[in-house]
């Protein structure tokens, strides 16, 4: 188990990362918005904007007062909800560490098509591992998810500050808890059927992102921390003893600088 915290990756494209920025103020504003209401309005905003697999696959009808937007919006409403604050910290902290740089490598509007289109991804894939749950689906995590692989297929080198077990702060480069942690979401969503957590959901992401950040980076922007390097112009020695020549023709003659 660990932690996020820091990663030295400093933007190479854009100057700062608004959709980033405004993706965690929506949640944290949503979040803050909710936890004020009643407990029951919050369970109906849960009801009604979360993802049910049982109800977008016509196994189950919500009643009237609860449908609050058609069951196909709720794959992608479902992603700006949250139970808990530490629901919502997790989550923020794993986009706060690992989206400017994806951001940076697709660019702002293809960016936000990018987060969205991982969190309907982690919606499919909740619903084909549980297509008759009649539980809502809520969280970022399969967003998230898909930033994640993005990052490691990205910037695996690059080294980030992680808590490891709670309490030991190590820089590791990114592949080594970003693949175990992607491993581990696999294994889960094979061996763990009674946890509350939709493994399926991430796997999703995870899925959609590593596929998705191949055809919407920049053009130009290498995989795997891959560097285009420019030779520079190579200045040769004169190895060979000088020939001796006219005093003139000697003090005429002007170094010859290579062109880069």
């Amino acid at each position: 188990m660990f932690i996020p915290l820091h990663d030295r990756n400093a933007l190479k494209h854009i100057r700062r990362q608004y959709v980033t920025f405004g993706l965690i103020l929506t949640n944290v504003a949503i979040w803050a918005f909710t936890a004020l209401l009643p407990e029951n309005v919050t369970d109906a905003a849960v009801v009604g904007l979360g993802f049910i697999p049982a109800v977008s696959l016509d196994y189950a009808v919500l009643p009237a007062d609860l449908e609050l937007v058609p069951s196909e919006a709720t794959a992608l409403t479902y992603a700006f909800l949250h139970r808990d604050l530490l629901h919502l910290g997790s989550n923020m902290l794993f986009l706060w560490v690992f989206g400017d740089n994806v951001e940076d490598a697709l660019g702002h509007v293809r960016f936000l098509v990018f987060y969205l289109l991982c969190a309907v991804a982690g919606a499919i894939v909740h619903a084909l591992v549980v297509p008759a749950s009649p539980a809502p689906l809520i969280g970022a995590s399969g967003a998230i998810s898909g930033v994640v692989a993005a990052y490691v297929l990205l910037h695996p080198k690059v080294r980030i500050w992680v808590l490891v077990l709670f309490r030991f702060p190590l820089p590791l480069p990114a592949f080594i808890p970003l693949v175990f942690w992607i491993g581990q979401q696999f294994f889960l969503l094979a061996t763990d059927h009674d946890s509350n957590v939709s493994w399926g959901a991430h796997v999703g992401g995870i899925c959609a992102g590593a596929i998705l950040v191949i055809f919407m980076r920049r053009r130009g922007v290498p995989l795997f921390d891959r560097t285009i390097v420019t030779p520079k112009a190579v200045q040769h020695e004169v190895t060979t003893p000088p020939v001796a020549m006219p005093r003139s023709f000697a003090e005429q003659r002007k170094p010859v600088h290579w062109g880069r």
